[in-house]
């Protein structure tokens, strides 16, 4: 590996969301100098290892090291080994395949396809497969790895047909509008930010067409994804948060399903620290899963909840 001085560039005091610093960075760098040189997801296992990257399950934290591995390599600390597939954006590229191809159109109201199927994806699976293909093929942003305790769905009605895919992931760090409408201080947040999730995609198949579907599919996920979300990851969720882009989207749907507008983002990215890059201004949408989520968000308990982004 080419080495890198980095006697310039700040290392991170916290990566992730997890304590970090001069010290994670050297176990990296050790790993990095192994023989056989370990491959992106192998050096994401040995890092959980070494830096203690688990959840309240007692699974490593994979997605957040890998997410945190390639931020280290951007910054200039580290150079990674190439991923095996990658796309023109640096992205691992899902393969597209026949089982991607637009369906038979679908067209009749919402609540003629009630009661909603919500089948969470695991793992690596040909379901997992397909569900990243299609937010690939179909999402304008397109696939990316989330980080964090994470859960995917595809939404199905009540005879099968797939309608939607969702993902919910580990929420933003930190967010003005957000943490001023909870209200909680920067401890209160830094311990139970793993109550808070992000809903990361939502896609509504584009050959499905049906009046409500996508205010129907939010408020149900809402009643479903609490106990699915507690069951995978030993963590009950309180509160969602979704990012609408305002030059696409007016958010209605959200509204509709009881969701609550709180602010807008500044148009900055999360590392843009010099506002030299200028992103689409996004409406920052909430949605509570408890009727006490705002006591249990601005609890004092030291309790350790879980991953936290």
């Amino acid at each position: 590996m080419a080495s890198i001085d980095c006697e310039n560039i700040s290392v991170p005091f916290k990566l992730c969301g997890k304590l970090f610093g001069a010290a994670g960075l050297q176990s990296v760098r050790e790993e990095l100098l192994k023989e056989p040189r370990p491959n992106r997801a192998e050096l994401a296992r040995r890092l959980c290892r070494r830096l203690s990257w688990y959840a309240l399950n007692g699974n490593p934290q994979l997605m957040s090291a890998r997410v945190g591995l390639l931020r280290l390599a951007r910054a200039g600390h580290i150079e990674l080994p190439p991923p095996k597939t990658i796309n023109a954006n640096g992205k691992r590229k899902p393969l597209l395949t026949s089982d991607g191809e637009p369906a038979p159109p679908i067209n009749c109201v919402a609540k003629s396809l009630a009661p909603l199927v919500f089948e969470p994806v695991k793992g690596s699976t040909n379901r997992s497969k397909l569900w990243n293909e299609l937010i690939e093929r179909y999402h304008y942003l397109g696939y990316a790895p989330m980080s964090g305790a994470q859960i995917r769905y595809f939404v199905k009605s009540h005879g099968g047909q797939e309608l939607a895919l969702m993902s919910f992931s580990a929420c933003a760090w930190k967010l003005a509008a957000r943490d001023r409408f909870i209200g909680w201080e920067s401890q209160q947040r830094e311990r139970m930010l793993a109550r808070v999730l992000n809903n990361s995609r939502f896609l509504i198949l584009p050959w499905v067409q049906s009046h409500n579907l996508a205010s129907l599919i939010l408020a149900t996920c809402a009643r479903v994804l609490p106990a699915d979300f507690e069951r995978e990851h030993g963590v009950r969720p309180l509160l969602l948060e979704s990012f609408v882009e305002r030059e696409r989207f007016a958010g209605t749907c959200y509204r509709a399903a009881g969701w609550t507008l709180v602010g807008a983002t500044s148009g900055r990215g999360r590392n843009d620290r010099f506002s030299e890059k200028k992103l689409p201004v996004k409406d920052i949408w909430l949605r509570s899963l408890s009727r006490d989520w705002r006591n249990k968000l601005l609890a004092h308990s030291s309790q350790n909840v879980g991953e936290q982004g």
